[in-house]
């Protein structure tokens, strides 16, 4: 389990030094992640500066407390908000990002399986497939930031599980669709590509928990979008190298065991 969720960190690792090889096709996916960035990162300041008023709102009945009760508890409210609504900026900016730059990111994509070797799908899973995909993690989004605030006013716990919670719920919502576009582009569908993923849960989970981290550094979303996307790659490419060697052994093992049962 940790060993896994550490490899799929690594993954997302193995993503930046894809830098110092392909800088040129690097480059091209800072161009829609930069755009993006500066949309989300308006609408969180532009919430930034109505979070007194609305929290004030939301609690007239602490108008009559005795200070410093009404500050704390607006306070509380307003962080367990905000980070409820960066959870959702965070996969709006993976899912907005993806759709506009698709032909940027196809491009990082389509380097990375080269380099892995192996069989490369003719092309990716395209415009409209990818429009589709990101309201559906916008979707999901909405309803992970609708946990975080609930998780939030939970007693004792909530301050610290709420951030934790969100963390983990975007992460792994990153990492699924990141890693989607090797599927898709094989064909696989959505059911089958859970199925398949099932059993690397800890390194999609890793993967998603660095990304969504260094997503969290100023300017960080921005540098890291093109790794992510490299780095996803890999990730697709070891649980669908997993799945065909499973399938390998399988049949590897029918014929000796057909041979031994005629023997006996």
């Amino acid at each position: 389990m940790v060993g896994g969720f550490f490899s799929g960190a690594g993954m997302l690792l193995r993503g930046f030094r894809f830098w110092g090889r392909r800088p040129g096709v690097m480059l091209l996916g800072l161009i829609p992640a930069a755009i993006v960035f500066l949309l989300v990162l308006g609408a969180l300041v532009a919430l930034g500066f109505g979070l007194p008023g609305f929290t004030g709102w939301l609690t007239p009945f602490a108008d009559e407390w005795v200070d410093p009760w009404p500050t704390l508890i607006r306070s509380a409210i307003g962080a367990i908000l905000f980070g409820a609504a960066v959870v959702l900026a965070a996969v709006t900016f993976t899912a907005v990002t993806l759709a506009v730059g698709d032909p940027f990111y196809e491009r990082i994509w389509r380097a990375m399986e080269l380099e892995l070797g192996g069989s490369v799908p003719e092309q990716g899973a395209g415009f409209w497939r990818g429009v589709r995909d990101s309201a559906a993690l916008i979707g999901l989004g909405l309803l992970a930031s609708i946990g975080v605030v609930l998780t939030g006013f939970l007693p004792v716990v909530g301050a610290v599980a709420a951030p934790v919670l969100g963390i983990l719920l975007s992460g792994r919502l990153l990492a699924m669709e990141l890693s989607s576009r090797a599927f898709e582009a094989r064909g696989i569908p959505a059911s089958h590509r859970r199925m398949l993923l099932r059993g690397h849960r800890a390194k999609l989970l890793g993967f998603g928990v660095a990304t969504q981290l260094c997503f969290m550094v100023p300017l960080g979303a921005v540098l890291t979008m093109p790794a992510a996307v490299a780095g996803s790659t890999i990730l697709a490419r070891s649980v669908l190298d997993a799945a065909a060697g499973r399938s390998a052994d399988a049949a590897a093992v029918g014929p000796a065991a057909a041979t031994d049962h005629r023997l006996a």
